[in-house]
């Protein structure tokens, strides 16, 4: 019978003898000590024919009586059928590809991302998704499973969370497919489960005085050059927030007759890239950015670290500076006033929403679409920055550009 006496002897021998010893057999149990005087927990036993082994645990984790607990698990196992190694290893490659770490393994891949996005990103996580299905096999996971804690966002009246969630998780099961772990991205059977979240809109100063006024405390901002080119460019290609922090070098030409800016589709979450004809008031922006990012990936990295794109919230902390409230103007709001003054001075509705990339639900028009109208479309460009250069100097006219019509 093994006992703790035995087994401190066991030690002892160990360390003299200065070997790895095997004493204290007990029904296929045995403790392994070495000569660094820590010890281990063995169980032997037969399965199919052969012999196999399987820890129990170190001696000074595991006491005697909770090792012969353990011992008796794994006996019971083995006269049921079950190899106990066996069963061990497939519980490990269950956790291996369990949704949690699947999501954690994504998130730490997000390097493009900003830390607190990231941080949102793991928050929502642990808050409403590992606790429910984040230890199960991730492809072993149903879309009514997935959709059940979606509901339980749902019912808190937390319909823009339910929805990024359902978001982020398709980014999560898309990497489990990439990386072989799963068949399919479940999140897609859930489109139209969930109650539609209520759009809100980004506060904006649709007035043109107001706009002119917000164009000359751009050119008085102090503070970093690159938020200050960051705000100016914002407004001159009203592309979205995200779009504009992660602009990268590689993306733009600028050396040509016709410059533009190239945006990835996998940046615009939609199926083609998004062109953007650059005005000759861009180009001048993206050539003083030069001396201050030109050698990094991004034209506007971030503040911390040149690896990584701005911040999220600095552009909307830039507009703080300026004195502009929340409720007055946000960085998404640059698009709101473009398209509102836009459709005032008379554009094609179908341009400018074609630049603002807002998917096109009527097919005939997405199909007439298709050549991108870029010639208009730098056309209206150009108009609009030259509009923009009038506003700040206290105008209220479309210098230059025809207005295009239906």
């Amino acid at each position: 019978m093994i006992t703790d006496q035995a087994i401190r002897s066991a030690i002892r021998e160990a360390r003299t003898l200065g070997r790895v010893l095997k004493r204290c057999y007990e029904r296929g149990m045995y403790i392994e000590a070495h000569p660094n005087g820590s010890a281990l927990w063995r169980f032997k036993y037969a399965f199919d024919g052969r012999e196999n082994l399987v820890s129990l645990g170190s001696y000074m984790d595991v006491p005697l009586k909770k090792a012969r607990e353990r011992r008796d698990d794994e006996r019971k196992l083995v006269a049921n059928g079950i190899d106990p190694s066996a069963q061990r290893k497939a519980a490990k490659a269950a956790q291996a590809n369990s949704v949690e770490l699947v999501a954690q393994e994504w998130l730490a891949k997000q390097t493009d991302l900003d830390p607190g996005t990231v941080r949102r990103h793991r928050g929502r996580l642990e808050k409403f998704v590992f606790p429910h299905i984040g230890r199960r096999p991730i492809a072993a996971v149903t879309p009514a499973d997935l959709l059940a804690p979606l509901r339980r966002i749902e019912a808190a009246a937390k319909l823009d969370t339910a929805k990024r969630t359902r978001e982020l998780c398709g980014a999560i099961w898309r990497y489990a497919i990439a990386t072989g772990r799963a068949d399919r991205d479940i999140s897609v059977d859930l489109k139209g489960a969930l109650a539609p979240a209520v759009s809100k809109n980004h506060a904006a100063l649709t007035e043109p005085k107001r706009v002119g006024e917000l164009l000359r405390a751009f050119d008085d901002y102090v503070g970093q050059p690159a938020t200050q080119y960051a705000l100016k460019f914002a407004l001159l290609t009203f592309v979205r927030p995200g779009e504009l922090r992660k602009a990268e070098w590689a993306e733009f030409d600028i050396e040509g007759l016709e410059p533009l800016w190239r945006i990835p589709a996998a940046k615009m979450k939609m199926r083609d890239a998004h062109i953007v004809p650059l005005s000759t008031q861009a180009v001048a922006i993206v050539r003083a950015l030069e001396p201050h990012t030109g050698g990094g990936k991004y034209l506007f990295p971030s503040l911390r670290s040149g690896g990584r794109p701005m911040s999220e919230n600095t552009i909307n902390a830039g507009l703080r500076r300026l004195g502009y409230g929340h409720d007055e103007q946000t960085g998404h709001g640059f698009r709101t006033i473009a398209s509102t003054l836009l459709n005032e001075l008379g554009w094609n509705t179908d341009l400018i929403e074609l630049q603002l990339a807002h998917k096109e639900r009527n097919k005939s028009r997405a199909s007439y679409n298709k050549a991108l109208r870029i010639i208009e479309r730098r056309t209206m460009m150009q108009a609009w920055a030259d509009h923009l250069d009038a506003l700040r100097a206290g105008g209220n006219v479309v210098p230059g550009g025809a207005r295009v019509s239906a």
